[in-house]
């Protein structure tokens, strides 16, 4: 059993008020705090077959432009998803299953690109993404309890998947059991390990109600078994699957400071939401909610939000 990163973005940034703001609000934290940011996925290699974890941007995503006031800015494109995953040595025929975590376009964009792969998701993301076919999986977790977590379902031996609720209305992690640990490949239940450490959700929620028991139940598990956490927007997730170390939430790590160089280029006129990947075209507008095509971003209403996950102006970064 190998779990193997797929990376594909690189020397982004979180701020503080992102990654632990969802409670208390963002204007309660240091902005000027800023944690290392990327966007990687993960591929769980069993040796009878190749499990998905998440399929990144479409390779048509534009890449977004860092601005000092941007809440998380996911980085620099390092290549495309399908490259990354190539570049592992897999290819598509060789995907018997995909774990969607949510239905965000940075853990969905290239499902297309896996016709004969089962997928496995969540009814209410599925449904939120009208995903339909006979290879579409909506996941009943009828195998029941799996440790304190009240419900999951067995994809493969050792693998196990598990509703999570409150980033998404149908939010899942992935548990890989393996040598005495616990792989927890989790999606967004946050953005950083730091705001796990400190017991924080982020701002990026569908339910904060849900969010909240989400969280009180990892927390319990990672305090009763020795799980290794794997993010998809920090650093941290790739580092603590290759050094293979177990979160100890008593014991918080010091935080790497971020040491590389943002990257400033010109921007398109366009805007891409940084939490689900819908791009603003003021060529296009947003016809369905009544903007005219030609309206360029800063001339829509405070209260638009993004069409695709329901977050507002201040989650888009240039591109």
């Amino acid at each position: 059993m190998e779990i193997k990163a797929i990376k594909f973005y690189e020397k982004g940034f979180a701020t503080q008020g992102f990654v632990m703001g969802g409670e208390e609000g963002a204007d309660k934290f240091d902005n000027s705090i800023r944690y290392r940011s990327c966007l990687s996925n993960y591929l769980i290699d069993t040796g009878d077959e190749v499990i998905l974890v998440d399929t990144g941007m479409p390779k048509e995503a534009p890449e977004t432009i860092p601005d000092n006031d941007a809440m998380i800015y996911t980085g620099r494109i390092i290549k495309d998803y399908m490259s990354a995953l190539k570049d592992l040595g897999y290819e598509p025929k060789d995907i018997s299953k995909i774990l969607v975590t949510h239905k965000h376009e940075d853990h969905s964009g290239e499902l297309r690109s896996f016709p004969n792969a089962k997928i496995y998701i969540s009814p209410e993301d599925a449904d939120a993404l009208k995903l339909d076919g006979d290879n579409i999986i909506r996941v009943s977790y009828d195998d029941g309890p799996y440790y304190n977590f009240p419900a999951s379902k067995k994809i493969a031996e050792s693998v196990y998947f598990i509703p999570a609720k409150g980033h998404t209305l149908g939010n899942s992690i992935v548990i890989v059991e393996k040598d005495d640990k616990f792989y927890m490949i989790h999606g967004d239940i946050t953005y950083t390990d730091e705001a796990m450490y400190a017991n924080k959700l982020s701002v990026v929620y569908e339910d904060i109600h849900q969010a909240r028991e989400t969280m009180d139940l990892i927390r319990t598990f990672i305090k009763e078994h020795p799980t290794v956490y794997i993010s998809t927007h920090t650093p941290l997730g790739y580092e603590n699957l290759e050094n293979d170390s177990v979160m100890d939430l008593d014991n918080p790590p010091e935080t790497v400071a971020i040491d590389y160089e943002i990257v400033y280029k010109t921007a398109s006129g366009k805007y891409v939401c940084s939490i689900c990947g819908y791009v603003y075209d003021p060529a296009v507008g947003d016809p369905d909610h009544g903007i005219a095509p030609g309206t360029a971003f800063e001339d829509l209403p405070e209260d638009w939000h993004c069409p695709r996950c329901r977050q507002g102006k201040d989650k888009f970064n240039k591109a």
